[in-house]
């Protein structure tokens, strides 16, 4: 997963798929292992900054039971929730 990208890309999946709780996993870092190759490098402080949210609010935002901040409104945070939408209920 992580075979021929730079170090700052390689924390980035590493960050996403060891945040805490199995589902942020499950869901940031499956965002992350299928979105990260395209992302460009100018949008990777917006990537890392989101990373920095808590589980638990990135979750209830995901799953509608708080509003989304508007600091994360028309973001990257748009491409996870869409990528939350197309896993499905199983999560």
């Amino acid at each position: 997963m992580t075979e021929g990208l730079d170090p700052r890309r390689k924390r980035i999946i590493y960050r996403a798929t060891h945040r805490g709780t199995k589902e942020s996993d499950l869901i940031i870092g499956g965002w992350i292992a299928e979105a990260l190759p395209a992302i460009p490098d100018f949008r990777l402080g917006e990537v890392e900054e989101l990373l920095e949210e808590l589980d638990l609010d990135l979750l209830d935002w995901l799953m509608g039971r708080q509003p989304i901040p508007e600091r994360w409104r028309d973001s990257i945070f748009d491409e996870v929730l869409q990528y939350y939408r197309r896993l499905g209920p199983q999560t």
